[in-house]
């Protein structure tokens, strides 16, 4: 998809906010500081002040002419948009009909939802309703993030391209929850009791990390393998300290976060195994953050990164610096491992687009 001004020249990518929350509001912030990406609308769940300018909302200095509307059909302005940016949710069903509503439009989607990072793999009827559309209306559509999306999937895959052989992959991402908003740490069991934590994985509304088959999905088709069986193991994180984030506080003896791990088998061999204990300030009981991936293959990998790389921060990140790529991208529903690697593009945007 060219981005064109109707016969002078490139013009600005033009780009619809859909979802204001933590990671919605970082990315409208870090879309400002973008040369040539331009906020064309914007639309929040039952927004406080219909009608406010997302200028207004960001707390700019300035006003955008970009009023918060409540759907995404009274946002897109009436020539359209390049991409709209999903910040609503992490399950795929949920933003199903949200996505559909934005391929028809045609405008390219690139959403955080963590399901929709590889949906193939747990949702593939609904993958190949999103493909066909998106094909038939030439868009493209992502789901990105820092995890999934990046650390536990897309930069394993890169680092396995120096490899002659790969036998096994192991990683671990120790991290902290604090810059997320209620969604994620809901899903975290982030403040409830060890006994309401169990109740909650019981009923699903506890589910810890959320994207673990996806990630690996996405490892075993990037380098060939054919997975058997996931078997995942979540255990509550329970806080001897008192700890508060911008949309949480917890007392000790309550859920701080949840250790998720998952082993992907052919056989009965672990080709992938990722742990991922995730928690509101680490920090308060010694806790260092980090992330690590160790390849087994030839040559064998060791890499690790301290701190960690920052969650909230690297979501916003990674989803605008998508941008061009999925501008780019043959129209269907792609996934970061058929993309261009990302980069910060520190210059114009439209630079990168074709």
């Amino acid at each position: 998809m060219r981005v064109r001004d109707g016969g002078c020249g490139v013009r600005d990518i033009r780009v619809v906010h859909w979802g204001l929350g933590a990671m919605g509001t970082g990315m409208a912030h870090l879309v400002q500081l973008k040369p040539r990406l331009r906020s064309v609308g914007a639309t929040t769940f039952a927004p406080a002040h219909p009608g406010q300018d997302l200028g207004d909302a960001l707390g700019l200095e300035r006003r955008l002419g970009v009023p918060i509307a409540p759907t995404f059909s009274e946002a897109l302005p009436t020539d359209g948009a390049d991409v709209v940016l999903i910040a609503t949710g992490s399950f795929a069903a949920d933003q199903e009909q949200d996505i559909l509503d934005a391929i028809t439009a045609g405008v390219n989607v690139i959403t955080i939802a963590e399901e929709m990072t590889y949906p193939w793999r747990r949702n593939p009827e609904l993958a190949a309703r999103l493909d066909s559309a998106a094909r038939k209306h030439r868009v493209t559509v992502l789901g990105t993030g820092i995890n999934p999306g990046f650390v536990l999937d897309t930069l394993i895959i890169a680092l396995t391209g120096v490899c002659g052989q790969v036998d096994a992959v192991r990683a671990r991402r120790i991290n902290d929850l604090s810059p997320f908003g209620p969604t994620v740490l809901r899903t975290q069991g982030v403040g409830t009791t060890p006994e309401e934590f169990q109740r909650g994985l019981e009923q699903g509304t506890i589910v810890g990390h959320v994207g673990f088959p996806e990630s690996m999905a996405m490892i075993a088709a990037a380098l060939g393998w054919t997975l058997d069986e996931i078997r995942e193991e979540r255990q509550p994180i329970i806080s001897k300290t008192a700890r508060s984030s911008p949309y949480t506080r917890i007392k000790p003896g309550q859920v701080a976060g949840c250790r998720h791990v998952a082993r992907a088998y052919r056989g009965d061999k672990a080709l992938i195994e990722l742990d991922h204990p995730q928690q509101i300030h680490p920090e308060a009981e010694g806790i260092e953050t980090g992330d690590y991936v160790w390849i087994d293959g030839s040559p064998p990998i060791s890499l690790a990164i301290k701190p960690e790389i920052a969650g909230g921060a690297g979501t916003v990140a990674v989803a605008v610096n998508m941008i061009p790529a999925v501008v780019d991208a043959a129209p269907g529903l792609t996934d970061m491992s058929k993309l261009p690697i990302p980069r910060a593009t520190m210059g114009d945007l439209r630079s990168v687009t074709r």
